[in-house]
């Protein structure tokens, strides 16, 4: 580790060494991401009981395509009374899809969320079980994720999901994604979806 000169006051000794029990905790690699080897995980739990939980907020957009040329979104099962249902009862979506600091498909990416969807209701109202990873590949968070387990009420207009863990800077992560959607169309099926994270993390 490079020497580094400070004239310290006396009212700075505190703030350096949470300063420094930040830099053990969360080892940064060149290319911007958390150290996620073995050795580093085990220092950074060891150093915990130092850690301050702190609150971020994200805000992005997912677009989900189920019928364009290139779909982020396939259908891999489904039951034989699937298409006799009114809410697709047993239809199970794998999806990739991009996240986007604007609504635009050509805004700039900053990760994808990644997992699998199934219509999980019989009834009229039409209601998925989401299971996903948040993988952020730019910026701050870049090769970190927040893993998300819930609900998704379709016509309902606040979807709103627990965040149950997550990895890199979000490890032992707990919060909630608010989703809302931003654009629908009724024929392709393609939608973009405004996310509103708040995760507490160390």
């Amino acid at each position: 580790m490079d020497k580094i000169n400070l004239k310290m006051k006396t009212t700075q000794p505190i703030a350096i060494l949470w300063w420094v029990v930040a830099m053990m905790a969360l080892p940064i690699l060149a290319h911007g991401s958390i150290d996620q080897s073995p050795e580093a995980v085990k220092n950074w739990f060891k150093e915990l009981r130092h850690a301050k939980e702190k609150l971020t907020e994200l805000h992005f957009y997912v677009h989900d395509r189920v019928t364009a040329e290139s779909p982020t979104s396939v259908l891999v099962a489904q039951a034989n009374a699937t298409s006799k249902s009114p809410t697709m009862f047993g239809a199970t979506y794998v999806f990739d899809d991009p996240m986007t600091l604007g609504p635009k498909p050509s805004s700039q990416i900053i990760g994808h969320a990644q997992g699998i969807s199934s219509s999980a209701s019989k009834e009229d109202d039409a209601s998925q079980i989401a299971i996903m990873n948040l993988v952020f590949n730019d910026g701050k968070f870049n090769g970190s994720t927040l893993s998300v387990l819930g609900d998704y009420p379709f016509f309902q207009k606040y979807k709103e999901m627990p965040i149950v863990g997550g990895s890199g800077a979000f490890r032992l992560a707990g919060g909630l994604v608010t989703a809302i959607i931003y654009a629908y169309n009724d024929t392709t099926q393609n939608e973009i979806i405004d996310f509103h994270v708040l995760v507490l993390h160390y």
